[in-house]
Parts: C-alpha cells; sequence; structure tokens
C-alpha cells in the first residue's frame, strides 16, 4: 500500500503566508470589494442575469466555504509559529545559562586575582620599605662618620 506523499512544510508555508495575508487591510478591502460587486451585479442584473437572488444564498454558502478553510489553516500557521518560538526560547534559554557560567567563572577569576593581589606587595608599601631602609642606612652612614662603630643587629 503506496501512501501519498506531500510536502507538510511547503503546506505549512503555504498555510503561514494565507494567514498572513487574510490579516492584512489589502484583504478586508478586496473581500469588500467583491461583496459590493456581487451584490451589485445581482441586484441590477448582469445582461438579465440574477444568478444570486436576494437573500444571496449562493454568497453565504461562499463564505462559508471559505471560513471552512481558512480557520483551519490559521490554526496550521500559529502551531506552526508555536513550535518555532518554543525553538528559539530554548536557544534563548541554552544561551542564558552559557552567559550565567560564564559570569560565574569570571567571577571565580576575580576573586581568585583579589587574593593574588593582596598578597602582593603594592607600590606604596614597597616605596614606605624602602624609605625605612634608606633612613636605617643613613643612621649608619652618619654613625660610622661620628667615628662610632656601626650598630650591628644580632
Amino acid at each position: 500500500m503506496r501512501r501519498s506523499t506531500h510536502d507538510t512544510d511547503r503546506f505549512g508555508v503555504f498555510a503561514e503566508r494565507f494567514a498572513r495575508f487574510m490579516g492584512t487591510a489589502r484583504f478586508l478591502i478586496y473581500m469588500t470589494l467583491f461583496v459590493i460587486i456581487w451584490i451589485s451585479l445581482n441586484l441590477i442584473g448582469l445582461f438579465g442575469l440574477h444568478w444570486d437572488p436576494y437573500p444571496f444564498i449562493l454568497l453565504n454558502l461562499f463564505f462559508s466555504t471559505q471560513a471552512s478553510y481558512a480557520a483551519p489553516l490559521i490554526l496550521l500557521a500559529q502551531n506552526r509559529q508555536e513550535v518555532r518560538d518554543k525553538v528559539v526560547a530554548e536557544q534563548d534559554r541554552q544561551a542564558n545559562a552559557r552567559a550565567h557560567a560564564d559570569m560565574e567563572y569570571l567571577s571565580r577569576e576575580i576573586a581568585s586575582l583579589r587574593m593574588a593581589v593582596g598578597e602582593v606587595a603594592t607600590r606604596d608599601f614597597v616605596r614606605s620599605e624602602l624609605r625605612g631602609l634608606l633612613g636605617e642606612l643613613e643612621e649608619r652612614a652618619e654613625g660610622e662618620t661620628d667615628g662610632g662603630s656601626p650598630p650591628h643587629d644580632t
């Protein structure tokens, strides 16, 4: 038994285009003009023909048929959009999770750098230590020039 093959994606694209077109002002204008022409021609008669006399049963049948096809096509288009929205939402969630993991990693790295910098001598600390040592050296030098013996650290 052979199944009929049809491109569901192509039909879905058609449904989306159809639903998108039905939601435009152009569609409303076309339908309004169609109804005005239909009613005018049937009231006035074209070459004496009144193919759909008042109360325009054929026009009502036309609109019922159109609605019976339009509703499922619009629902199909909405379902396809919902699937796309779910895919985009999942991709956004994954990107947010990656960004969150990256931020946590960078936060840990910054914290470890702060701790490492806390153990490193700062420029001001080194300057003050050098000034202190320079002062001690100057005192020793003065003590030697005064004839005294240099102080010993023992």
